[in-house]
C-alpha cells in the first residue's frame, strides 16, 4: 500500500533553509575545535532537509562525504584534486571519494 506524503507548507520550507544555512555557518566556525560537532551540525543540516525535501546547494553539498557525513575542510581531513574534468574530493576518515563537474 502506497502512502501519500502530505507537500510542506512555504512557511515551513522557508524556515528550514534558513536553519540549514545556520547550521553549514556554525559548522564552519566549529570545526577548527571540535571536529565531532561539525559532523553532528551536517548530520541535522541533511535531515531537516530531507525531512523538509529541500535541495541542498551545491556549495554545501561539497562540503561533507557522502559516504560517511563528515564535515570537509580541503587540506584538513580531505583532498581535492582535478581530473579530467572533474573535482575529485578524497575523504580521509573513509578513503572514498566524490566527484563534481567543473564548470566550463
Amino acid at each position: 500500500m502506497v502512502t501519500s506524503y502530505s507537500k510542506k507548507s512555504s512557511e515551513h520550507v522557508k524556515i528550514a533553509k534558513s536553519h540549514i544555512d545556520k547550521l553549514f555557518s556554525q559548522a564552519d566556525e566549529v570545526f577548527s575545535e571540535d571536529t565531532e560537532l561539525a559532523d553532528r551540525y551536517v548530520d541535522l543540516a541533511r535531515k531537516t532537509a530531507m525531512k523538509y525535501k529541500v535541495k541542498l546547494k551545491s556549495e554545501y553539498k561539497r562540503k561533507f562525504c557522502k559516504h560517511c557525513y563528515n564535515y570537509l575542510r580541503a587540506g584538513v581531513n580531505c583532498r581535492v584534486r582535478t581530473q579530467s574534468g572533474k573535482l575529485v574530493y578524497t575523504c580521509f576518515s573513509c578513503k572514498k571519494f566524490s566527484r563534481f563537474p567543473l564548470k566550463k
